[in-house]
Order: structure tokens, then C-alpha cells, then sequence
């Protein structure tokens, strides 16, 4: 495992502190059955199965980015959550669902600090070393 320097050890955790708050929120929303959720996960046709893996995902994000040990596991996580989620936006439902862009917005913030941290923290991957 590599040391990070203090200045990537700083940006890797404001980083991970961006991906896990809005992570944190999604994966809670999706979890408890908000009505928003449901709604996107009936739009997409994946309601409620689709809705509970998604949203059990993002928690495990969360609880694998909090941890330095773990946190380029969780970014790696995040990358695919949010890859998927983009391509949603981009080739279903639409950038700007429900009538504004917020949504998919905050995946490419989650996508890049998400990429970020992965990259700061790669020694801690079999491949990164």
C-alpha cells in the first residue's frame, strides 16, 4: 500500500467527502422508498428490484469511501454506480429528469471525485501496484 503525500491525502478527502454525501442521500432515498425513486425506478421499469440493488450499492460506496483501507475499492463502486447512472440520463430518461439537470449533475460530481479518489489511492488495488 503507498503513502499518499499531504496534499493527495488532502483532495482524495475532500473527494471522498463529495461522492459519499451524495451517495449517502441517493442510496437513502432509493432505500426508504422516497417517491422520487420509485418514480425514476417505474420509469425505467426496474421498480422495486432495481431501485433496492442501486440504492444497496451506493450504501456499500459510502461505507467502503469513509474507510482510507477501502476508499479506492469505493471509488471504483462509485465509478460504475455513476457510469450507469449517466448513461441512464444520456440514452433514457434524459439529462434534465425530472425538469432540471440536478440529478445528473450530481452523478458526474460523484463520477469525478469518485475517478479522483481512485486514482489518488490506486496502490491499494491489485493492478495499481
Amino acid at each position: 500500500m503507498s503513502t499518499l503525500s499531504k496534499p493527495a491525502t488532502t483532495v482524495s478527502w475532500v473527494a471522498q467527502l463529495a461522492a459519499v454525501v451524495i451517495l449517502a442521500m441517493a442510496g437513502v432515498m432509493k432505500l426508504s422508498g422516497a417517491p422520487d425513486s420509485v418514480a425514476l425506478f417505474e420509469t425505467l421499469g426496474a421498480e422495486p428490484f432495481g431501485r433496492y440493488a442501486v440504492g444497496t450499492f451506493e450504501v456499500i460506496a459510502v461505507l467502503l469511501l469513509i474507510r482510507p483501507a477501502t476508499a479506492a475499492w469505493g471509488g471504483l463502486l462509485a465509478l460504475g454506480l455513476m457510469v450507469g447512472a449517466i448513461g441512464t440520463h444520456l440514452f433514457k430518461i434524459g439529462v434534465a429528469y425530472p425538469g432540471d439537470g440536478s440529478l445528473f449533475m450530481m452523478a458526474v460530481v460523484v463520477l469525478l471525485a469518485a475517478a479522483i479518489v481512485t486514482w489518488l489511492r490506486r496502490g491499494q488495488l491489485p493492478i495499481g501496484r
